[in-house]
């Protein structure tokens, strides 16, 4: 991502309230235009738009800690000599959540035709989210909200939480089944998410390596639910073969 244009926003920015900034940065450069030729992904826009809603999803359990700051930065990977500018632009944006649906429009727009990416970018807020060891209720909300506006099904929605917020039920929640389903619908859905978040599909996907992290950690997810289906399955079959000896 272009992490040097946000020096630029920032000096926009300078004298503007917190409340106005980041809108009156954004239109100032014109960011609310797309950019043709260029990878959504790559344009200005889009890191500002990702940054801000990190920031204002870790705001929004009311306390936005040092721990989901330090994911932030260790998901994106950013340079060294662009730390100061985007950490500047992260602390404006933590100060309160309004706004954070506008965000995720500009994201859902500039990536409408990119649906793997938009996953991804929801794969990496569930982790800056996950960071500090428990899901608020706002954050879940948040993050709700922000599947919506990114035209993610409820049960997409479900699946990529289920990688990161292990509920009791995470093992058929995670590969998105009811748990009566049979063994074949089993090993299809397992296949199916395997091929989905598979690294080279994702690379030939032109889904950035900075987002592919979360998936390479969800796919860890996918496979040890369906390990652990397996097994709790397997125990009740010998169960019912000791019964019926």
């Amino acid at each position: 991502m272009p992490w040097k244009a946000i020096s630029q926003v920032m000096e926009r920015v300078k004298g503007n309230a917190v409340r106005d900034a980041l809108a009156a940065g954004w239109a100032s450069l014109g960011l609310d235009r797309l950019v043709e030729r260029t990878p959504a992904h790559r344009t200005v826009a889009f890191t500002i738009a990702v940054t801000t809603l990190a920031a204002k999803m870790a705001k929004a359990d009311g306390v936005a800690l040092p721990i989901e700051a330090q994911a932030f930065e260790q998901m994106f990977q950013i340079p060294p000599a662009e730390e100061a500018n985007v950490r500047r632009l992260y602390d404006l944006a933590k100060q309160d959540v309004s706004g954070y649906e506008a965000y995720a429009n500009q994201i859902a727009r500039l990536l409408k035709h990119e649906p793997e990416l938009l996953r991804s970018v929801l794969e990496c807020l569930f982790f800056i989210a996950a960071a500090d060891g428990v899901l608020h209720p706002a954050e879940d909300q948040f993050l709700r909200i922000v599947a919506e506006r990114f035209g993610l099904s409820r049960l997409e929605f479900l699946t990529i939480r289920a990688g990161f917020i292990h509920d009791p039920e995470s093992p058929y929640a995670i590969l998105g089944l009811r748990p009566d389903a049979s063994d074949a619908e089993l090993k299809a859905r397992h296949r199916a998410l395997v091929r989905a978040h598979h690294p080279d599909r994702l690379a030939a996907s032109g889904v950035p390596p900075e987002f592919r992290a979360a998936a390479d950690r969800r796919l860890a997810a996918i496979n040890a639910a369906y390990e652990a289906i397996q097994k709790e399955r397997a125990a009740g079959q010998s169960v019912c073969e000791e019964r019926c000896t």
